[in-house]
C-alpha cells in the first residue's frame, strides 16, 4: 500500500492507524503545488485533490477520511481499531467519526484561509467549543480514549484535528479532559512515530 499524505493534514490520521495496526506502507509526500515528492501529479492520482488517499493492494485509490479509517481497522481486526460492522458499538462509532469529519475538520477548515474574515473565524471557533464541551463530557466518566478502554480509529482522528486548535489560536484551556486526552494519545509509540515519520516530532 502507498499513504499520499501532507505533514500535519488529515492524513496523519491514517498515518497512525496504520502505524497501530502494524501494517507496512509506502508513504509519498504530497506538495502544495499537488506534486508528489517522487514526482507524480497528485491529482492523476485522485482528481480530489486532497489527501489522504491510499493506494490499496489492488492499485486502487481509496479517499475519505472516516472510509479509508475503517478499511485499515479491517484489515487488521485483531487492532481492535473498530468493532465488527453489524454491531452497535461499530454504528456508535462510525456516528462519532462523522461527527468529527463535519462537526469538527469542517470547523477547523476556513480557518486555514487568510482570506477568510475575522468574523466567520471567531464564528467557527465558538461552533468548535460547543463541539469540544461534548468531546469533553464524554470523557467526564474517565474513559482513556473516545469509544472506552481501547484506541480506535477515531481516536487518531480527533488527536490529528485537534492539533490543529494551537497553530490555528483556538484556546482549549477550558476543556481540560481534552487536553490530557491529547497528551496520552500523543504518548502511544504507534504515534510517536508518525509524528516522527512525517518530521513533525524529534526522533530520541
Amino acid at each position: 500500500m502507498k499513504l499520499y499524505y501532507m505533514p500535519g493534514a488529515c492524513s496523519l490520521a491514517t498515518h497512525i492507524l496504520l502505524r497501530e495496526a502494524g501494517l507496512p506502507v509506502e508513504l509519498e509526500r504530497v506538495g502544495r503545488d499537488k506534486k508528489t515528492e517522487h514526482g507524480e501529479n497528485f491529482l492523476e492520482v485522485t482528481p480530489k485533490g486532497y489527501v489522504p488517499a491510499l493506494r490499496m493492494e489492488d492499485g486502487e485509490i481509496l479517499t475519505e477520511n472516516a472510509v479509508v479509517q475503517n478499511y485499515i481497522a479491517d484489515l487488521k481486526p485483531a487492532s481492535n481499531l473498530a468493532p465488527p460492522y453489524g454491531t452497535k458499538a461499530r454504528l456508535r462509532q462510525d456516528e462519532l467519526a462523522i461527527f468529527i469529519s463535519t462537526e469538527i475538520h469542517k470547523t477547523y477548515s476556513p480557518m486555514f484561509n487568510p482570506a477568510t474574515p475575522d468574523e466567520a473565524k471567531q464564528i467557527s471557533k465558538d461552533k468548535l467549543a460547543t463541539r469540544y464541551a461534548m468531546i469533553e463530557e464524554m470523557l467526564s466518566d474517565g474513559r482513556p480514549y473516545l469509544t472506552g478502554e481501547n484506541f480506535a480509529t477515531v481516536d487518531a482522528y480527533l488527536f490529528t484535528v485537534t492539533r490543529w486548535a494551537g497553530p490555528l489560536n483556538f484556546d482549549l484551556l477550558k476543556f481540560p479532559r481534552v487536553l490530557a486526552y491529547q497528551a496520552r494519545v500523543a504518548e502511544r509509540p504507534a504515534v510517536k512515530a508518525a509524528l516522527e515519520g512525517e518530521g513533525l516530532l524529534k526522533a530520541n
